[in-house]
């Protein structure tokens, strides 16, 4: 038996990422398959080695680049074992995975074009990337390209290998912390993109508040976000990133960032007053892996055509799993549906214009604008007195029945 097993396909991996250095240089300088914490002493570790040998050698396991349809056969089933990963990885899951189903969501919203440039500066393990440039592959474009940063270097590798799985030929992957050290830079700027999505961490401690006071890329002038609260850095960071003409910004923030006040409050208004927040969409809860909290996507969008916010309340509109909530298609239907039409609906979307919010002293809570209050029948109390009346009477009735039958019996009251 060879002893070496781990060691040759370390070897083959090496050899691998050398010819394909442009995207998945790096990616994995942090797996060893000849490991004994990982993988046990030799003779067991060969084993298993030999038994995971043999089954990728199975000549119905076809793992050449294919897609039938729009479905990307080795891309889509190493997202699906990323999901199950996250599936059982608890609060962790949440800062590597986003919900296919919020990700597509995400992707309709903003509606990608042929040409631009797509960024996701907290990109995880890239799948909100990925269907943005899926809605374009599936109209027949390839004329696109994908950015992304990503703060932990297993997640970093994640995402690398995802995209070169998906054929992602167009995508830069970015090792880093996006608020202190941005990477995606040009000519000392920062880059600009049509379309800028993104899942980032919810609340974050420690940011990188000192670290950016003197910001050397002005994403902040709106004001600097709290020390323990890092929703408005992200969002600063994507709004500022954005092309002029055409930008167009989709987040996911937990429900305090459409209320809370203070350095927060001071940049939503000057965010409203500029005119750059389009629509506000309230998620169901226990969508996200990680936290069963219901959070809220927020769009804000440059050189908007009008000065309305559409506010939507899409969380009572879902499937729900053993463990987890999810959105079926007809909820993403319906809520890109309204978004584009920004239509009032009643119990489910208003569109408020820039004089109402400022007259609710720029808080987008939803509730202030979607009522979905349901009020209750009213009682007739003429009706139900007499009702009462007559049960009453159906008792007492019922009572001296018994107490006749009972005298009958030879049990006297």
């Amino acid at each position: 038996e060879e002893s070496n097993i781990g060691e040759r396909i370390n070897n083959a991996l090496s050899q691998i990422e050398d010819a394909n250095r442009e995207k998945l240089q790096g990616v994995f300088r942090n797996i060893d398959f000849n490991s004994e914490s990982n993988l046990g002493q030799t003779k067991d570790r060969n084993g298993r080695l030999r038994h995971l040998l043999n089954d990728f050698a199975d000549p119905r396991l076809d793992l050449r680049p294919s897609r039938i349809g729009n479905q990307d056969i080795i891309g889509d089933a190493y997202e699906y074992l990323i999901s199950k990963f996250a599936a059982g990885a608890g609060k962790k899951a949440g800062e590597f995975y986003t919900p296919a189903e919020v990700s597509e969501l995400i992707a309709e919203l903003v509606d990608p074009q042929a040409g631009e440039r797509i960024c996701d500066p907290t990109c995880g393990s890239g799948s909100l990337l990925i269907k943005c440039g899926n809605q374009l592959k599936n109209r027949g474009i390839n004329d696109f390209s994908l950015y992304g940063q990503e703060i932990t270097g297993s997640t970093w590798a994640l995402a690398k290998m995802n995209m070169f799985l998906h054929g992602m030929d167009n995508a830069r992957v970015e090792w880093g912390d996006t608020i202190r050290s941005p990477k995606l830079l040009e000519n000392d700027r920062t880059m600009k993109f049509e379309v800028v999505v993104a899942n980032p961490p919810f609340s974050l401690d420690k940011w990188g508040h000192e670290d950016v006071s003197n910001d050397a890329y002005n994403r902040f002038h709106r004001g600097l976000p709290p020390k323990s609260k890092g929703d408005y850095a992200f969002i600063s960071h994507m709004i500022e990133t954005t092309t002029a003409n055409s930008g167009r910004v989709a987040v996911v923030v937990p429900h305090g960032v459409l209320f809370r006040g203070a350095a927060e409050g001071t940049i939503r208004q000057k965010l409203i007053e500029e005119n750059l927040l389009d629509a506000v969409i309230g998620l169901p809860a226990n969508l996200f892996f990680g936290t069963g909290i219901p959070a809220a996507i927020v769009v804000l969008k440059r050189n908007k055509a009008d000065k309305n916010v559409m506010f939507i309340d899409a969380s009572s509109e879902y499937n729900s799993d053993k463990t987890q909530n999810r959105l079926r298609e007809e909820d993403i239907a319906k809520i890109v549906a309204t978004y584009k039409e920004r239509q009032t609906i009643d119990k489910y979307a208003y569109l408020a214009s820039t004089d109402e919010i400022k007259e609710n002293d720029y808080n987008l809570n939803i509730p202030r604008y979607v009522d979905t209050f349901e009020e209750e029948e009213e009682i007739d109390i003429k009706a139900v007195q007499k009702r009462i009346v007559q049960i009453e009477t159906e008792l007492a009735e019922t009572e001296a029945e018994m107490q006749k039958h009972l005298k009958e019996l030879g049990y006297a009251a």
